[in-house]
């Protein structure tokens, strides 16, 4: 499980494959939803919690993180073609807008968003 600070409280939920049509497919036609497709096991993950967390806090609520765990949602994973974790998908109106996958550091995730959004 992922440490969720203050200033992210509300910005950062865990979603399922049960969940994900409308906390993530509908809600991205309020606000663009991050998906972060993660695993426990899975070192890079665990590398781009923290970063992601910084970047939902300092865009202050333009955009939401939701965190799906691959190993209790693989039917997910799979109907994205997710290859390798982490990935995230960008979601804006229902559809992705971006995505990329392994770690990457804070300014390299700040680009992605500000291109995107």
């Amino acid at each position: 499980m992922y440490h969720i600070h203050d200033e992210t409280k509300g910005l950062i939920f865990d979603v399922t494959e049960e969940s994900f049509q409308k906390q993530v497919i509908e809600a991205s036609h309020i606000k663009p939803i991050l998906v972060d497709f993660w695993a426990d096991w899975c070192a890079p993950c665990r590398m781009l919690t923290p970063i992601l967390e910084t970047a939902v806090a300092e865009y202050a609520g333009s955009w939401y993180l939701a965190k799906v765990e691959v190993d209790d949602n693989m039917r997910l994973a799979g109907h994205y073609k997710l290859r390798g974790f982490p990935t995230v998908l960008l979601f804006k109106d229902g559809e992705i807008i971006g995505r990329f996958a392994s770690a990457k550091p804070l300014h390299w995730v700040r680009e992605f968003i500000d291109e995107h959004l």
